[in-house]
């Protein structure tokens, strides 16, 4: 064997749970066209293999705010409602398109597509998370979380009880919803920091992973580079991205998924049709948003598109999945004639680029698994910590700050459009630890009840989702909007405290606004 291919999936979306809000809430349908195009596809793929008997290992990470939502009913009933209306949107495409022959064949390919996605999310009685239950108790699927709220925790140093708290409740939601404690765990956004490790190690944690750079300005210089995990300190193992196979796949200008075949993500009926035949179809203010209806392929860098052919997009999947495998084959036989021993290539990805963004990148990692099994015996598909046990030499570094952030540091997530946020962040921190102090031999259930929501709008508060939102300029309104009424909660229920008054009706209404973490544990912030 001259290598290990460690293929990785990053899940992940913030808590977008908004019971009381308008309905359809427009960020609800970040989960649903999740639901829909990523996650249940990648099901499809998963049971067409074992379907097929072919063996395969992939690891996955699921962010506790998205195993939250994938499990929480309120949620479920809202997919129910979204997917319905899909299936009633297209049956109206089927008779529209009837003097298209092709576009009406298209309307029918989408008509069935979601009715089985339906019938899919029903077998599970819509939660998602007993689809993926089978896979990680067999092997194949090798599962692991990230901190509580995606909290980017380099620039948290100074606050150990943040750090505390997001990895401890990333833990427990991990165990509480899968039934097993995480071996490893994605730190959000690939950010790393020196002195992580030893955080990691009190809550169980084996492995992590980074970008290139984290690697290779380690000291000493790797012998290995990214082609082998290193040890950081306490038993913890670091795995570094392979930058070739990342290019190939993310490259916007010579990445898989800008093929010309491949479907165009960008054009929609949702924004295409009349708007007073598709208005019934969208947001309940009438907003267009996309419907995932989408008839034209890429055809080039043009804006005029012609119709988007399933079986042309099938064709380059195979050819891109050969082109790959065969990429990593050559990449690890010359591996292994340098350094002797076989090479880990870690190949890790957003999770909705696979479905979402790249329509056809579950079906792509469908034809590659299969390539694996049946067309070489040269690499060969591996879990993170199997790569540790198989490899003969594993060198100790000492690692620096890094990420896989624009510029691969901290840039993305502190800078000029979002810094206003750190000072609420801190501030509010420091007052949660001497709270937790202050109350550590409480046995009043509804002051518990106070401080513990405290800490669940401090952990929602510091996702960092909300920076990044704010430094790409996407949804920035909502950014602001989630980062003060964090705080705003956080502060309010302080208030109840400190004024010895806790209004329990208005704390229970809290409390079903922000149902996440119920194990949330007082001496975590301590």
């Amino acid at each position: 064997m001259k290598g290990y291919l460690v293929f990785l999936l990053h899940a992940h979306l913030p808590f977008v749970r908004h019971e009381n809000a308008q309905i359809p809430f427009i960020e609800e349908n970040w989960l649903n066209e999740a639901i829909l195009e990523t996650y249940i596809p990648l099901l499809r793929v998963f049971r067409n293999l074992k379907k097929e008997n072919v063996p395969f290992k992939i690891t996955m990470s699921f962010t506790p705010t998205l195993s939250t939502m994938l499990v929480d009913p309120y949620l479920q009933n809202r997919f129910r409602t979204y997917i319905k209306n899909l299936i009633a949107l297209s049956k109206s495409e089927t008779k529209r398109t009837s003097g298209d022959p092709h576009l009406n064949y298209l309307s029918k390919y989408y008509k069935e597509h979601f009715e089985d996605t339906e019938a899919i999310f029903e077998e599970l009685g819509g939660d998602l998370t007993k689809g993926f239950l089978p896979f990680f108790e067999s092997g194949s699927l090798e599962l692991i979380t990230s901190p509580a709220t995606h909290g980017f925790l380099p620039l948290y140093e100074s606050e150990p009880s943040i750090i505390r708290s997001q990895l401890r409740n990333g833990r427990r939601t991990f165990r509480r919803i899968w039934g097993r404690d995480p071996k490893g765990i994605w730190l959000s956004e690939c950010g790393y920091a020196p002195g992580l490790e030893e955080a990691l190690d009190r809550e169980g944690f084996r492995y992590f992973f980074v970008d290139s750079h984290g690697i290779t300005h380690a000291e000493p210089r790797p012998k290995y580079g990214v082609y082998a995990p290193v040890e950081v300190g306490n038993g913890i193992f670091a795995f570094g991205r392979d930058p070739e196979s990342s290019k190939q796949v993310w490259s916007s200008i010579d990445g898989y998924p800008g093929d010309f075949r491949y479907r165009e993500y960008y054009r929609d009926i949702g924004h295409d049709l009349e708007y007073e035949y598709i208005q019934k179809y969208l947001h309940a203010n009438g907003i267009r948003i996309n419907t995932g209806i989408k008839y034209f392929r890429i055809t080039g860098k043009t804006p005029a598109k012609d119709h988007y052919h399933p079986d042309w997009a099938m064709e380059a999947c195979g050819q891109h999945a050969d082109d790959f495998l065969r990429n990593r084959i050559r990449q690890a036989e010359w591996l292994y004639s340098q350094n002797g021993q076989a090479a880990s290539i870690l190949s890790p990805y957003d999770a909705e680029l696979f479905g979402h963004w790249w329509y056809e990148g579950p079906q792509f990692i469908e034809f590659l698994f299969k390539k694996i099994h049946f067309d070489q015996c040269t690499i060969r598909l591996a879990h993170p910590l199997e790569v540790v046990r198989l490899l003969p030499r594993v060198q100790s570094v000492h690692m620096k700050m890094s990420s896989w952030g624009e510029n691969g540091y901290g840039d993305v997530w502190l800078n000029g459009t979002n810094d206003w946020i750190y000072e609420h962040i801190f501030s509010l921190s420091i007052t949660m630890q001497e709270y937790a102090h202050a109350y550590k031999h409480e046995m009043d259930e509804w002051k518990l009840r106070v401080l513990q929501q405290m800490g669940r709008e401090l952990l929602l508060l510091q996702s960092s989702d909300w920076a990044f939102i704010m430094k790409t300029q996407t949804m920035v309104d909502y950014a602001i909007r989630r980062t003060n009424v964090h705080c705003n909660l956080f502060l309010f229920l302080k208030d109840m405290l400190d004024r010895g008054q806790i209004d329990r009706e208005k704390l229970q209404q809290i409390e079903r606004e922000n149902p996440i973490f119920p194990d949330l544990l007082l001496q975590d912030f301590q």
